[in-house]
Formats: C-alpha cells, structure tokens, sequence
C-alpha cells in the first residue's frame, strides 16, 4: 500500500506531476493547481491510499516538484 499526501495550497500549479502521472493527477481549471485524483482533504493535506504499483511514478512526481507538498510513502 502507498500513501500520497499533497498540501494542495502551497501548490503553484506547475502541472509536473500532471504531466508524469495523468491518472492520478489533474490540474484544475478553476485555481490552476494540482488536484490528486481520488484524495479525501483534511486540515489542508489531501490523501490518497494506492496500490504498490503507482510508488515509482509518483515517487518521481514528488522529486520534480518545486515546492515539496507532495509526499510519497510506502506502508
């Protein structure tokens, strides 16, 4: 199981993550940030829990963004 946690407001919305990883990241038309597909908002973090074979990409999703609100962890 892999945990993706994302602090959605410090997002500047550089689409990096949209890009590598397009099933499980958009961007919003709206605010023109990142939104992690199928994530439940609490207290500002977005968290979704995801099979094992999404680590690698998302891993790399978290590596590229600018600002670090992307965490990636393998429980």
């Amino acid at each position: 199981m892999v945990v993706i946690t994302q602090q959605r407001e410090r997002c500047i919305g550089c689409n990096y993550c949209a890009e590598l990883v397009p099933d499980r990241w958009a961007m919003s038309k709206r605010d023109g940030k990142a939104t992690l597909i199928g994530a439940v908002q609490r207290k500002g973090f977005h968290t979704v829990r995801v099979a094992d074979d999404e680590l690698e990409a998302n891993r790399a999703a978290a590596q590229v963004c600018p600002v670090k609100v992307i965490r990636v962890s393998s429980v």
